[in-house]
């Protein structure tokens, strides 16, 4: 599979990246539902052995069970793979209320138990998981730093961040990568966002390039409907109506440019992040093998100009919608 730098790093990740926020299981506030442990396992390794190099985690998916789950798969193929995690979301034990913290102290902490639950010395990609206590949010990239010094973390990024807020994070030390929400659905940081990390070279991230499931060509109004009340996508407004018809519908449209590719329409939709020359890579969930093995086709394709033109025709019209 492809490979593109890490910003400025030489770090230099696969096209597409595994996505492990379902692993977590239901259960805590924003799980997809139940999970089996050990398809998420095969659906690791089967990613690695497919050539995903990189891994994107998170301590609060399933309040460190996702993370447990990254490092049983792993182990003792620690040279086969990068592994990325995210601090400043926190818990209590036996509670689904998740907190907000950035002091130096809490992200510190936070690596430590990263680390363990993960089983590795050093975690390549340590990222802000949001900007949020907005006055942590220096104290936060100072400590990432601090671990870099550390040797705990090679290289610090962030997540969900604007502009401004990369400014005041840049001043302190450079950025190495951001990871922002991307999808033929939501394309909001192709204004300011995507030309920010261009001029100071930091690497892009997309998540959620799939929409969480909606542009996999697997979902139907009948499963959206059957969602599990633990699944946090019942109360996202992308599945309900009138949006979930309309965002079908587009599904539908893509589905004749997928089948003259000779791909799923989950391919079309990563190929198509990852058209923009700053994108380094796409991050595509996956809860089984199967799921993981198909999108990691989308890695080496690259969409043809007519297809290209054909989909921006379909989501001007799914805009004004």
């Amino acid at each position: 599979m492809q490979t593109r730098r890490l910003g400025t790093s030489d770090l230099h990740f696969t096209t597409i990246g595994l996505g492990t926020w379902a692993m977590g299981g239901g259960g805590w506030k924003f799980g997809w539902g139940a999970q089996d442990d050990a398809a998420s396992i095969r659906a690791i390794q089967a990613g690695i052995d497919a050539g995903i190099n990189w891994i994107d985690t998170a301590a609060i998916y399933g309040h460190g069970h996702s993370e447990e789950i990254v490092g049983r798969a792993i182990a003792g193929r620690w040279n086969d793979v990068f592994v990325a995690t995210k601090c400043g979301r926190v818990w209590e034990e036996g509670s689904r209320d998740i907190g907000k913290r950035l002091r130096r102290e809490s992200v510190l902490a936070e690596a430590d138990a990263s680390l363990r639950r993960l089983g590795i010395d050093v975690i390549d990609l340590y990222q802000m998981h949001w900007p949020e206590p907005d006055e942590e949010v220096e104290e936060g990239w100072a400590a990432v730093n601090e671990l870099i010094a550390q040797g705990k973390v090679r290289y610090g990024g962030v997540c969900n961040f604007s502009t401004s807020q990369l400014d005041r994070v840049q001043a302190i030390h450079p950025v190495t990568s951001l990871q922002p929400p991307y999808s033929m659905l939501r394309r909001d940081i192709e204004a300011e966002l995507v030309p920010w990390c261009a001029t100071h070279h930091v690497g892009i991230l997309a998540y959620s390039p799939m929409q969480a499931g909606l542009l996999t060509g697997a979902f139907t109004a009948e499963r959206a409907a059957a969602l599990p009340a633990d699944d946090w996508r019942r109360n996202n407004p992308l599945f309900q109506e009138p949006q979930l018809s309309a965002n079908l519908r587009v599904v539908e449209r893509l589905r004749p440019i997928a089948v003259r590719l000779g791909v799923g329409v989950a391919e079309v939709a990563l190929a198509w992040v990852l058209r923009l020359p700053e994108m380094t890579s796409a991050i595509a969930g996956a809860r089984s093998p199967e799921q993981i093995r198909q999108t990691a086709r989308a890695g080496d394709l690259t969409l043809p100009a007519d297809a290209l033109a054909e989909i921006d025709a379909i989501l001007a019209e799914r805009h004004k919608a």
